[in-house]
């Protein structure tokens, strides 16, 4: 049986599921060329959707195809095949996404970038800032990433609620409300971290609408999908002072172009979709894992639901 590996670091993967399935062949290559013409002979592929997606388009696919992203829209455009078995990352991208959730509220509450701005302009920047205990935080998208966010800020004394496709209870969220909620508990939050999918009921959600709802003094962090966020409503919300600040790492086209007006937004802060960096060390536990799962034909763990789009 041979893997595929469609990734950069191809030789951390290969070591790491070499040692632990010494009876797979091992190929790898990120070039198109070289992937199409090692493609079909690999049962199984493990890479990003991107460079992966096109060779399904060509006729070719595997048995099953690990993505190394939580996301895999690409892989699920129209007209592409359905006839393989399909697991996205899951399970190992929740602290290093906290940290990064994190980070931007300790940086907006602790008054960071003014206080860079201020010395910049040699200004004493006497203001005080503020703790995040008590700060109320809505995750929006309640899966295992979700769930990480949560749990890792819990003990700095935020108050957590959330917003799932189904309202359910789940620790540590005082709250888990279905889509039809958000509006109300986007009016009730200092912080709305979006984390959904890309899929059709979640796009253009954070529009005219809904930013309304927000509070004066609210941060949206946008690390789910680009296309969650309508550009021109957020800019418009952020030029009527609707909302304190956006943390934008995902965008509708990427790399964001120059001239975009988010990269001149008042109060906008572009980090370039590095949020959640995929750790190899950890991919490759999932893949190894979920190997052994697909040789005994059992459910994967991140198993995509075609019809469902994740």
């Amino acid at each position: 049986m041979r893997l595929l590996i469609a990734e950069s670091d191809h030789a951390l993967y290969a070591e790491r599921i070499r040692s632990a399935c010494p009876d797979l062949q091992l190929v790898a290559s990120t070039q198109p060329e070289q992937l199409r013409a090692l493609a079909g002979g690999c049962d199984l592929w493990l890479g990003p959707p991107d460079l992966l997606a096109p060779l399904l388009r060509e006729g070719l696919r595997p048995q099953w195809l690990q993505s190394t992203w939580a996301g895999i829209t690409p892989l699920l455009a129209a007209g592409l095949p359905r006839d393989y078995r399909l697991s996205r990352a899951v399970g190992i991208f929740g602290q290093v996404m906290a940290e990064y959730v994190l980070g931007h509220m300790l940086a907006h509450e602790r008054r960071l970038f003014a206080r860079l701005a201020a010395q910049v302009e040699q200004r004493w920047d006497h203001s005080l800032p503020r703790s995040l205990r008590g700060r109320r935080v809505l995750v929006v998208g309640c899966g295992d990433i979700g769930q990480s966010v949560a749990t890792f800020l819990q003990p700095f004394g935020v108050q957590l609620r959330g917003v799932a496709s189904q309202a359910r209870e789940q620790a540590p969220f005082a709250e888990v409300a279905a889509m039809e909620a958000l509006p109300r508990l986007v009016a009730w939050a200092d912080y709305v971290v979006n984390l959904l999918p890309d899929t059709p009921t979640t796009r253009d959600l954070y529009d005219a609408d809904l930013l309304a709802h927000f509070r004066e003094e609210a941060v949206l962090i946008n690390a789910g999908r680009g296309v969650a966020v309508v550009d021109a409503d957020l800019l418009a919300a952020l030029e009527r002072n609707q909302l304190a600040a956006a943390v934008i790492d995902v965008c509708r086209e990427e790399p964001l172009p120059p001239g975009h007006p988010f990269w001149t937004a008042p109060r906008l802060l572009l980090t370039g979709h590095s949020s959640a960096p995929t750790d190899p060390a950890l991919m490759s536990e999932l893949f190894i894992d979920n190997l052994t799962r697909w040789q005994a034909g059992e459910p994967l763990r991140g198993e995509v639901n075609f019809a469902r789009g994740y």
